[in-house]
């Protein structure tokens, strides 16, 4: 969807259409149907959300909203690393939904594999106008021991901009710590690239040989240029002679994405390794370092590598990437996740996704299985805002697809909502729902209003929000995002 485009429907158009709400569930929060974990369908006996109980004809595409699932955090990463530094990230680096994906939120956890959906909103100040969150939830891993092993082939960019403090130090030292806090029947093999690529160490089982792969590691060294696309096709072909079956087998690149040697067109570099991609389903997990940031190429990679980013500044952050997040997406509970949001004709005439612009998928494909989504670990929550207009009735339903990342199987779950159950007012909604409305808006207020949301608070009474919400949930997170909204304020 364009950033500025709104969905809009003729009042002869709106009588015209069948009712949506005949096929919907009532709100989610009061859905029986999910009271005890959630139902899933495939693809056979699935209800399509887009149409009316006996009505075979779908509802119009402008009421519908699709993207792929992404839990991507490197934008807010790196927004918080520019504001630190005294200046303001480019707009085109802001991307609203990795903003909000990197707050912990508050949805109901499935009691098996696959996904519950949260359907919640709130009223804005701007009259007529409310944010409705769609909150999809995976359940986290019982035993974190007892996923499958791991083979991890690591794409350390060794160039001479990663001399720069923040930048292959910090990589080394997360290296280091994660070699010791593996698994022994993991494996890693390591490949760096400047001018050329080279495979450092080839695939190496970390019981017996954890000596082997530190002294691999700390002789790591920055030399000249970034040939980032030779060494993303490097590290794609280490990780296929390296590849182990019943095993999590992904490459992690680590860069500054500063590419200027070789192949810089993503799509190109993207060419090169889809084989390998496709038939071994290996995904790629993008870390991304520096100050000066290739941001638009490290997404664009991960994005349609079937993977997702993360930016890391310091010490801290490094650890939680490569110590706590990291693991926790070796395990994979979904692949190919899509998510589809219909609303309804009779009550919604507009509606604006709040980013996902580089994740939209065509509204037919939905159900396309061939057709890549995004692919989602244990643990993990994804959130969508929309801002629609609404008065009163059923409001949207919300509907995730995904295939089983063993047996490729599809399965979905749905939830939805109606306009009465909107919180009165968003200051006054959950605090969670909260913290999402502050991200959101940090990121719109970021790019000059570029996403349109409605109500939009100034930065200053961000802040006061943004402050109160860190005291409330008592998370460290929350914290920071108040820390970066002040470094936003003009002074």
């Amino acid at each position: 969807m364009n950033r500025h485009r709104t969905r809009r429907q003729t009042c002869a158009a709106l009588l015209a259409l069948t009712t949506a709400g005949t096929l919907l569930l009532t709100a989610c929060g009061a859905d029986e149907n999910h009271a005890n974990g959630p139902k899933y369908t495939t693809a056979t006996d699935a209800p399509a959300p887009s149409r009316a109980a006996g009505d075979e004809t779908a509802a119009p595409s402008d009421h519908l909203s699709t993207f792929a699932l992404d839990v991507d955090t490197a934008s807010y990463g790196y927004a918080r690393r520019t504001l630190a530094d005294g200046d303001r990230p480019d707009p085109s680096t802001v991307r609203p939904e990795e903003f909000v994906n990197s707050f912990r939120q508050d949805y109901r956890t499935p009691e098996h594999d696959g996904f519950t959906v949260t359907v919640d909103g709130a009223r804005t100040s701007e009259p007529d106008w409310s944010l409705v969150r769609v909150g999809l939830a995976t359940r986290p891993a019982d035993d974190p021991d007892q996923r499958p092993p791991a083979a991890l082939t690591f794409v350390i960019d060794v160039s001479g901009s990663m001399g720069e403090p923040g930048r292959l130090d910090l990589a080394r030292k997360s290296l280091d710590t994660m070699t010791d806090r593996l698994r022994d029947d993991d494996s890693v093999a390591l490949v760096t690239f400047s001018e050329h690529a080279e495979t450092v160490l080839p695939m190496t089982r970390l019981g017996g040989h954890r000596a082997e792969i530190h002294d691999a590691v700390d002789g790591l060294a920055p030399l000249s240029s970034t040939n980032l696309g030779e060494g993303v096709e490097t590290g794609y072909a280490t990780a296929v002679e390296g590849l182990r079956k019943n095993a999590t087998n992904r490459v992690v690149l680590i860069s500054d994405a500063l590419a200027n040697d070789g192949e810089t067109d993503p799509n190109a570099i993207l060419r090169r390794i889809d084989g390998d991609r496709r038939e071994y389903g290996i995904t790629l997990f993008g870390v991304g370092v520096g100050s000066d940031y290739g941001d638009a190429l490290m997404e664009r990679l991960a994005d349609k590598g079937d993977g997702h980013t993360v930016y890391v500044s310091d010490t801290a952050t490094a650890a939680d990437v490569f110590c706590r997040r990291l693991p926790q997406n070796i395990d994979l509970v979904a692949r190919d996740a899509k998510a589809q949001v219909a609303f309804d004709p009779h009550t919604v005439a507009d509606f604006r996704l709040i980013g996902y612009q580089d994740r939209t998928v065509a509204d037919q494909d939905f159900r396309n299985d061939q057709v890549d989504g995004g692919e989602i670990g244990p643990g993990h929550t994804v959130t969508a805002l929309y801002a629609v207009p609404g008065t009163t009735g059923h409001l949207a339903t919300a509907t995730v697809r995904w295939l089983d990342p063993h047996t490729r199987s599809p399965h979905e779950n749905t939830g939805s909502m109606e306009t009465n159950a909107l919180h009165d007012d968003v200051w006054s909604a959950s605090p969670r729902f909260q913290v999402t409305a502050v991200a959101a808006y940090f990121a719109d207020a970021l790019t000059h209003g570029e996403y349109g949301m409605p109500g939009a608070p100034s930065l200053s009474k961000l802040l006061s929000r943004a402050t109160t919400l860190a005291e409330v949930t008592e998370d460290k997170d929350v914290a920071e995002l108040s820390t970066a909204i002040s470094e936003a304020v003009p002074l």
